[in-house]
């Protein structure tokens, strides 16, 4: 089959690679679409660590059955699916409570790490466990279903907050992600939606998509969330970056007893604001990944409550994929999410 190889950091080629082949409890599928993860993008130059050569990379997309395993009944050739990000074993503690984004022995498609190495979807096929299938409503698109991995971040993000309808919320950091939060959040009643970002163009797109607001992060962001709450500050924030400033801008935006949820993770370290947090009694959440919210997600899709096609900027063939990360690398302007196709 055809794959795009990370052969070297910053070195793609599309070229032959043996066909993957499923076992009893495996399905093969015949990959349709794979969108282009910043985590691909931040990992194609070796800073992560997370995408050591040669990887086949690509964890966001979606297919049809073409093989099913000895042991698998639920699925069939010619099933229109879509895929968990992590592989997760089904057997550890925390997959026993329903914690899978927790699982002791996580893999995550198209990652190659000192741990372990895992081939994903920028190919014509792959194979992946039965138990981390879902399949796409009629309405769905592959292209639109390769967005519900993306999604399903933004949607267990919300979860995390315990948002309440009337709540006003932040989001801070309105890349594919924060985008994404801002529709889930107005997805479950929240009463106004405030948007941070230093790219006005990405503000604008935030209002476009639900934001009532759209506040520069090189301003007073604080002041004007306050100015907008009667004093208070919002009642969740959520930070989708990864950085210090925006970790204390996100920190500053929340009411006493309100609630700050961490998404973003571009710096593995940042300083903490600990004293405002803790003399304020802010709640803290980390979000890592999804829990099983797929198919909440691609009924978001399906519906149109969630506008995916509003982030694609490009479809292209696969043979023209290291071009499309190159323009991603280099930060060109306006390109969000593009979507690859075998």
């Amino acid at each position: 089959m055809k794959a795009l190889v990370l052969t070297a950091y910053n070195r793609f080629e599309y070229t032959d690679v043996p066909d993957p082949q499923p076992g009893a409890d495996d399905v093969l599928l015949r990959v349709k679409a794979c969108g282009i993860c910043g985590s691909d993008v931040h990992g194609m130059d070796g800073s992560t660590g997370r995408r050591k050569p040669p990887i086949i990379m690509g964890h966001e997309a979606a297919g049809v059955v073409a093989e099913a395993g000895a042991n698998v009944s639920e699925w069939k050739q010619g099933d229109r699916v879509t895929f968990d990000s992590t592989v997760y074993c089904g057997r550890c503690w925390f997959c026993r409570r329903g914690r899978i984004n927790l699982c002791e022995d996580r893999r995550v498609l198209g990652v190659s790490c000192d741990e372990y190495h895992r081939d994903g979807a920028f190919a014509e096929f792959l194979v992946v466990p039965q138990r981390i299938l879902y399949r796409l409503p009629d309405r769905v698109t592959f292209e639109q279903a390769a967005m519900t991995e993306a999604l399903s971040i933004a949607v267990h993000a919300v979860s995390r907050a315990a948002c309440a309808p009337g709540d006003t919320a932040v989001v801070v950091g309105t890349g594919v992600i924060g985008l994404l939060i801002v529709q889930a959040l107005r997805a479950t009643g929240c009463r106004e939606v405030i948007a941070v970002d230093l790219d006005p163009a990405k503000l604008k797109r935030a209002q476009e998509l639900g934001a009532c607001a759209g506040l520069a992060a090189d301003g007073d962001v604080a002041a004007e969330v306050a100015a907008r709450t009667e004093g208070r500050g919002a009642d969740v924030v959520f930070e989708a970056v990864g950085v210090t400033a925006s970790v204390r801008t996100a920190v500053a935006c929340v009411r006493k007893g309100g609630s700050l949820t961490l998404v973003g993770n571009l710096s593995p370290d940042v300083d903490w604001p600990l004293q405002s947090v803790v003399t304020r009694e802010i709640s803290v959440n980390g979000s890592c990944a999804s829990c099983g919210e797929y198919p909440t997600c691609l009924d978001l899709i399906a519906s149109g409550r969630v506008n995916v096609n509003a982030l694609i900027s490009a479809t292209a063939p696969l043979a023209e994929g290291a071009s499309w990360f190159r323009r991603l690398y280099d930060k060109e302007p306006s390109l969000m999410k593009v979507i690859l196709c075998p």
